[in-house]
């Protein structure tokens, strides 16, 4: 007999968190957008999130105990070419007056963030409703 009920609950628990972790990342991209010399001593450069699925043990199923759903592998940034202004009197302007610009865009960025929140609503109501079954069940029992 499996000893969690709500399997499903899990996997999309496991979503919603790294749903969070993606919308903190997009969060940090747009408030960076304008940064031309970020810790690193350069121009900010786009972050995003690597997920990686964690499968059940097919031989054992769920009573293996270990655990399913999605996962963040990590964060990297975005290798693409940054952008370049002109604007002399920008304290970071080279010799020849050109600014280099991180490379966030931010359009790109509010559809991620809108991507990013109806995931996240998604996984929300399959917890509901996965949470509404097992009290339905329960009720059936008494």
């Amino acid at each position: 007999m499996d000893s969690n009920i709500l399997p499903a609950a899990d996997v999309s628990s496991s979503a919603l968190n790294v749903e969070r972790a993606r919308l903190d990342v997009i969060a940090s991209n747009i408030a960076n957008a304008q940064t031309t010399n970020d810790v690193n001593g350069g121009p900010y450069r786009r972050k995003h999130i690597l997920f990686e699925s964690v499968l059940m043990d097919a031989k054992d199923g769920i009573k293996s105990g270990k655990e399913i759903g999605v996962r963040v592998a990590g964060v990297v940034e975005d290798k693409s070419p940054l952008t370049t202004i002109y604007n002399p009197s920008h304290p970071h302007a080279d010799e020849k007056g050109m600014v280099a610009m991180p490379n966030v865009n931010i359009i790109e960025e509010m559809v991620d963030l809108m991507t990013a929140t109806r995931a996240y609503e998604a996984n929300t109501k399959v917890v509901q409703g996965s949470k509404k079954m097992v009290e339905s069940a329960m009720r059936i029992g008494q």
